[in-house]
């Protein structure tokens, strides 16, 4: 088995409640739970983390696409949240990604770059199965 990435991404806690260290590969990230939930909102909390993950890899897709086809769209803009509802078979997550491509008309363009959009591959992790090993090291 050959991992995406060459290194782990390595987290740890402390005691200050809630503030992570998140370890990549080239630096440090703080990850945090907003106050309202006893944090001190000091860095993205885990949804919020998720989410940007989308966002990047949605945005680093479509430029690279656009880019690749000269097209002129100097700005994106892309957001993302997610609700939970209950449903009869358990409990579903919707995610809702909306794209601004700054004045783009063309219709037929426009599919097209939610079609890339919803290739990226963030997207593609998010909508298919995931298996999560997890075992004490």
């Amino acid at each position: 088995m050959k991992y995406m990435l060459e290194a782990p991404v390595r987290g740890a806690i402390g005691i200050e409640k809630f503030k992570t260290a998140i370890h990549w590969r080239n630096g440090v990230l703080i990850a945090d739970e907003p106050e309202k939930l006893g944090g001190k909102d000091l860095g993205p909390d885990p949804y919020t983390l998720l989410l940007s993950s989308l966002v990047s890899c949605t945005l680093a897709t479509l430029r690279m696409y656009i880019d690749h086809k000269g097209l002129e769209i100097p700005e994106i803009e892309v957001e993302a949240n997610m609700f939970q509802r209950i449903e009869n078979n358990g409990t579903v997550l919707r995610i809702d990604r909306k794209i601004d491509l700054k004045n783009l008309v063309d219709p037929e363009l426009q599919e097209r770059l939610i079609r890339v959009a919803e290739d990226c591959p963030v997207s593609k992790i998010l909508k298919g199965n995931i298996t999560i090993q997890t075992e004490l090291k």
